[in-house]
C-alpha cells in the first residue's frame, strides 16, 4: 500500500487508515474487522476516549509492530491535569507505551488553549505522546493551537470531509497544505449515508467512474480524497468485507478528466459538516461533553 507523511514529522502512513467511530456491539467482529486492515498492509488507527471504542484497538494492535496509533482527549479534560490523567487513562485502555497521535478532540473555548497545550508539550517530554493533533478546528483555531506550543508542533487536523462535507476547502485545507498540517479526514462516506435516495445521481456518477477502473463508488469516493494532497481518509472499520472494500480504494488514482467530472457535478451537493452543529452545543453546553465522554466510558467497559 501506498504511504503518505504525516505533515512534517516524517512519519509515514498508510494513505487510508480505520476510524472506529460507532462501532456496532459485535467486539469480536470489529477486532477481526481492525486485523484484516492492518493484515492488507493499512498501518493508521484512530480512536477517542469519546468513542469508548480504545479496548477494541488495545486488542487488535496487541503483538503487532509497525500500527501506528491516534487517540483523542474530550474537551471536558483541558483542564492540565485532566489531559494528563485523560492520557494516563487512554495508554491504560489500549494498552500500549506510547501514544503516535494524541488530539484534541473538538475546540474548548471554556479552558485556555495555552493551558491544554502545556499539558500536551508535557505528555511529549514524559514520552507518553509523539505527537500533537487537534480535530474539528477551524484554520483560526488552529494557528491558535500551534501558537500556543513552544517546543513542538500541531501536525494534523482530524475534520469531516467527504466528496458532498466539503466546507474544509473553504480555507482550512490550503492553510494546511502550506503548513505542512494533515488532514485526516472523517466520515468520508458520509456516516453510510451516501447513498441514500437524495444522492442517487451522484452515487450513479461515482458508480459509472468506478466501471472504468473496475471499482465500487465507495471506492472512488474515498480515491478522490487520496487524490487531494495531504488528506488521510479514515473510513469505519466496521466488518473484514467492508475493511477488504475500504482497501481497494488504494494503490490508484482518479484520472484527471475524471476528477474534473466529478468537481464539475459536485456544485449542487453541499452538506454541512457535523461540527457546525456540534461545536456550538458544546463550548455553550459543557454539560454535553461531559455525557459524551460518560457514555463512552460505559461503552468501553461492556
Amino acid at each position: 500500500m501506498q504511504s503518505i507523511e504525516l505533515g512534517k514529522t516524517g512519519e509515514k502512513l498508510s494513505e487510508i487508515g480505520l476510524g472506529t467511530w460507532m462501532l456496532s456491539s459485535n467486539e469480536q467482529m470489529e477486532i477481526e474487522a481492525l486485523r484484516t486492515g492492518f493484515d492488507s498492509g493499512i498501518n493508521f488507527v484512530d480512536t477517542a476516549e469519546m468513542y469508548g471504542t480504545e479496548p477494541i484497538v488495545g486488542k487488535a494492535v496487541a503483538g503487532r509492530e509497525g500500527l501506528f496509533v491516534a487517540t483523542k482527549v474530550s474537551p471536558t479534560h483541558f483542564r492540565y491535569d485532566d489531559v494528563i490523567r485523560a492520557c494516563d487513562s487512554s495508554l491504560r485502555r489500549l494498552g500500549i507505551k506510547a501514544i503516535d497521535l494524541y488530539q484534541l478532540h473538538w475546540p474548548n473555548k471554556n479552558v485556555p488553549i495555552e493551558e491544554t497545550m502545556r499539558a500536551m508539550e508535557k505528555l511529549v517530554e514524559d514520552g507518553k505522546i509523539r505527537h500533537i493533533g487537534v480535530s474539528n478546528f477551524s484554520a483560526g483555531e488552529l494557528q491558535e493551537a500551534q501558537a500556543a506550543l513552544k517546543k513542538n508542533e500541531v501536525v494534523s487536523d482530524q475534520v469531516e470531509y467527504s466528496i458532498v462535507v466539503r466546507e474544509v476547502e473553504r480555507d482550512l485545507l490550503a492553510y494546511c497544505k502550506k503548513q505542512r498540517v494533515s488532514i485526516i479526514a472523517y466520515s468520508p462516506l458520509v456516516h453510510g449515508r451516501l447513498f441514500d435516495s437524495k444522492y442517487a445521481p451522484l452515487a450513479a456518477l461515482l458508480s459509472k467512474i468506478g466501471r472504468r477502473y473496475g471499482k465500487t463508488a465507495a471506492q472512488v469516493a474515498i480515491n478522490w480524497l487520496i487524490c487531494k494532497s495531504n488528506v488521510i481518509p479514515i473510513p469505519k472499520a466496521s466488518s473484514k468485507d467492508h475493511v477488504k472494500e475500504l482497501v481497494g480504494s488504494t494503490g490508484w488514482r482518479l484520472k484527471s478528466h475524471d476528477l474534473s467530472e466529478l468537481d464539475s457535478f459536485l456544485s449542487s451537493y453541499r452538506r454541512r459538516p457535523l461540527s457546525r452543529f456540534v461545536k456550538p452545543a458544546l463550548n455553550s453546553h459543557p454539560a454535553v461533553t461531559r455525557v459524551l465522554t460518560w457514555l463512552g466510558s460505559l461503552h468501553a467497559k461492556k
